[in-house]
């Protein structure tokens, strides 16, 4: 593993469509089902290259997403989303950059306001799921690459306009507070990766 924080210039945003491909090669994936998903992302980068990265790439776009883990390995950050009103880690589209781990650090620092956050490589997990955001492309699918990222011990949470909340929850807490199982998941291989950073 491997960890990298802001101003790293290995995370300086890249058009190029391998960085995406290599990062889903790299991904510690192991369930059926996110080997199945790295088999559809990787088709889909194959048919769109460097637009997969792009927002209005139909039938889905890359995204990236963070589990941030406290300093001590025992809780995650959770959002609550202004718009789609559900508890969510942070994250965002790739908006054109195929420097996945440079686009979950940005959103988390930018979603969360902590300073000093660490994200680790490789990515933990990969989720495909349907979203719809209430524009001209209507329903399509994210494509979400979800790295580890370590706050450090005196991180101060200061949100933004895109959540109502933030909240540090157990893994147990967020099993009863979220709505799909994608995020309790995501939780779980965060903080074991956490535990071996």
């Amino acid at each position: 593993m491997t960890r990298r924080r802001a101003g790293d210039p290995l995370l300086e945003p890249v058009r190029d469509p391998d960085r995406s491909r290599q990062h889903l090669q790299d991904a510690v994936l192991t369930a059926p089902d996110q080997l199945e998903a790295r088999a559809l992302v990787l088709g889909l980068l194959d048919e769109h290259g460097e637009s997969l990265a792009d927002r209005t790439t139909a039938p889905g776009h890359l995204t990236g997403s963070a589990v941030v883990v406290d300093a001590a390995g025992e809780r995650v950050l959770v959002l609550l989303h202004t718009k789609l009103q559900r508890w969510l880690q942070p994250g965002g589209h790739a908006d054109g950059d195929h420097e996945l781990a440079g686009v979950a650090l940005r959103e988390a620092t930018e979603e969360t306001g902590i300073e000093g956050l660490e994200v680790v490589l490789p990515a933990v997990d990969l989720d495909v799921h349907e979203v719809d955001h209430g524009d001209a492309l209507g329903t399509h699918l994210h494509l979400d690459l979800r790295f580890l990222v370590l706050a450090p011990t005196d991180a101060v949470v200061v949100g933004n306009h895109e959540s109502q909340g933030l909240r540090w929850v157990t893994l147990d807490e967020l099993e009863d507070l979220a709505d799909e199982a994608g995020l309790v998941r995501l939780a779980r291989l965060g903080l074991d990766a956490a535990a071996q950073a």
